[in-house]
């Protein structure tokens, strides 16, 4: 299994413009559940700490295998989704990780 993780800050001039934008964008993505193979979870959260350096939009996401993943960043859904969003996204950090299985504990 693979991890994606994705954070945005997002455009807006007053704290209401960047939350409605966030709002925007946790429901675009979260129109994808069960429409890409291999996508085994998504989830998309809205930062509340406020915080001037933190994020305001995190996608997580869990994929079956990197070519899973990697069918995800082609996939027709998730292009219109991407073009949708536009410009809305600022800055994005991104990290992908693979989740080993757990060892099998011998006797």
């Amino acid at each position: 299994m693979i991890k994606h993780i994705v954070m945005w800050r997002v455009r807006g001039e007053s704290v209401a413009e960047r939350s409605a934008t966030a709002r925007t964008i946790q429901r675009a993505f979260e129109s994808l559940r069960g429409r890409i193979p291999g996508l085994r979870r998504l989830e998309v959260g809205i930062d509340v700490s406020r915080c001037d350096y933190a994020c305001d939009v995190v996608l997580y996401s869990e994929f079956d295998s990197r070519d899973a993943l990697a069918a995800y960043a082609v996939h027709p859904e998730h292009q219109r989704v991407r073009d949708e969003l536009g410009d809305l996204r600022i800055a994005r950090h991104q990290v992908d990780y693979v989740v080993a299985p757990p060892e099998v504990a011998t006797g």
